[in-house]
């Protein structure tokens, strides 16, 4: 029997995993991917304009649906679970509906809990028919936080985790090259003065892709470890080259992250004597964006932080 041998690089669809905290962004970064279609569990992407289908209802007939996906392989490239954790919820009424058990307790001994793994590996299996196909496969989980106390250390600290069981959370957890943990990043801004209490402000969502003791995530594409919630940060994942954005683009970026308004901006540039507060930032010439604004964004967002508006109480 001759050996297949290959080697170099092989182009595959990409198993994904993005999970976070609630509100974080999660549907609407995958609603970006690759010509998506939602399998929608929770209604969790109805204020988006993408391809859904609605919650299947039961266990079976979710797998059933991935199988008819699986033969209709050109209707999408990336298929949505929204949620992993619903998934998982559907697959212990199956169980339990099969044995006539009112929970996974009832089997005595951890035997429900084996069921459920076992169960749960199955929708990743048929998953893997999906990616065999060309067919990119994105899970969406939600994340808790749990009280993590070190052996043979003081104190403890809180670490996010997969709102998962530990029989599936580790199958989701190993099962993807990219898992990406989604969340909230807050900056501490030193007051003015030595006197002056820090302040915590911003509330930028970023994107983590490497493991850290407070949460877990990886991948396979040498991405940074941590990168703005955005499409065009993920985007060689799915093969593809981030879009260029305008200096316009750019600007609103950085408006948004830091979640101030244009505004605000407007404001901070008519109080320099600059442009006048009515002129809008798009007719803002591209020379003084580059020259004035980007350079000082760290002191035009102090100023705009400390205005009362944005003060926290």
């Amino acid at each position: 029997m001759a050996l297949n041998i290959t080697s170099g690089k092989v182009s595959r669809a990409q198993r994904v995993v993005l999970y976070g905290s609630e509100g974080i962004g999660k549907t609407t970064l995958s609603a970006s991917m690759p010509d998506p279609i939602v399998i929608d569990l929770e209604d969790g992407s109805t204020h988006l304009d993408v391809r859904r289908i609605a919650n299947p209802g039961t266990w079976d007939s979710l797998l059933s649906l991935i199988d008819e996906i699986v033969q209709s392989a050109g209707i999408c490239k990336t298929v949505v679970i929204d949620t992993a954790d619903k998934a998982e919820a559907m697959c212990i009424d199956h169980i339990c509906n099969k044995f006539k058990k009112a929970g996974l307790e009832d089997f005595g001994y951890g035997k429900g809990y084996q069921y459920l793994a076992e169960e749960y590996a199955r929708l990743l299996t048929a998953c893997d028919k999906l990616i065999a196909v060309g067919v990119n496969v994105v899970f969406i989980a939600h994340a808790k936080m749990r009280k993590m106390e070190l052996p043979d250390e003081q104190g403890a600290f809180d670490r996010w985790e997969l709102k998962l069981s530990k029989q599936v959370s580790p199958l989701i957890k190993e099962w993807p090259d990219a898992l990406l943990f989604l969340n909230y990043k807050t900056m501490v801004i030193q007051g003015k003065s030595e006197m002056d209490k820090a302040k915590a402000h911003g509330g930028k969502r970023v994107i983590y892709t490497s493991h850290s003791p407070v949460w877990d995530a990886k991948n396979r594409h040498n991405l940074p470890e941590e990168m703005e919630l955005c499409y065009n940060s993920i985007a060689p994942i799915f093969g593809g080259v981030p879009e260029q954005m305008s200096l316009l683009e750019m600007l609103q970026k950085k408006l948004a992250d830091a979640n101030f308004t244009e505004e605000d901006l407007r404001k901070v540039v008519a109080a320099k004597g600059h442009f006048p507060l009515e002129t809008p930032i798009a007719e803002y010439p591209e020379d003084f964006i580059t020259s004035w604004i980007f350079p000082h964004w760290d002191k035009i967002s102090q100023v705009i932080m400390d205005t009362p508006e944005h003060m926290p109480f």
